[in-house]
């Protein structure tokens, strides 16, 4: 007669790194403190695990930034898809993603946060987010400098997005939307 265990049962994942990353993103948009042995806990597997994938709680840290990053830029993908010829207003992309920083702003922190800034994967993610707010801003405004456009563009939004969640601006305006086109249309005029 086998004697029965207390110990949990243990799953498997056909993509162990990705649903640690989940349960991180989880985990932070809850409020929770994490470590690496939390975030196993969350998935259901050994506390060694994660360690399979990440060296340190800042390693996952960057790899939820990177994830953000790739939602974002999806997020900024299906707003481009779904107009004719790509052309979107660069205001629209703005509240795109200021829209992503009200509904993940723990992530939104971390995604820009300064103690991740060398981690190479989240800087290329962050790029990728850029060059294509570059690449509809150049088909926009062809005889513009385009680079310069969309850094003033990713300033203001960003700034934007901070100081609302900041509450400096308002966290319940109702007209915020109406704010940042006014902003973007006055940085705009000429």
């Amino acid at each position: 007669m086998s004697t029965p265990t207390t110990e949990k049962p243990r799953h498997h994942h056909g993509n162990l790194r990705a649903a640690l990353v989940a349960a991180g993103i989880e985990m932070l948009e809850e409020g929770e403190s994490f470590s690496l042995r939390a975030v196993a806990r969350r998935v259901g597997v050994s506390q060694a695990a994660p360690y399979r994938h990440f060296g340190s709680k800042q390693d996952i840290e960057a790899a939820m930034a990177e994830h953000g990053f790739r939602e974002l830029q999806a997020a900024l993908r299906a707003v481009i898809d779904a107009t004719e010829a790509g052309e979107v207003p660069l205001v629209d992309l703005a509240l795109v993603y200021i829209h992503f920083a009200e509904d993940h702003p723990a992530l939104y922190a971390l995604m820009f946060g300064s103690e991740l800034a060398d981690d190479e994967a989240r800087r290329e993610a962050c790029a990728q987010v850029f060059a294509l707010i570059e690449e509809v801003t150049a088909k926009i405004h062809p005889d513009r400098d385009a680079h310069g456009m969309a850094t003033a563009g990713w300033a203001l939004a960003h700034g934007m997005a901070t100081l609302h969640l900041e509450g400096t601006l308002g966290r319940n305006d109702d007209d915020f939307d109406d704010r940042v086109r006014a902003a973007f249309a006055a940085v705009a005029a000429d």
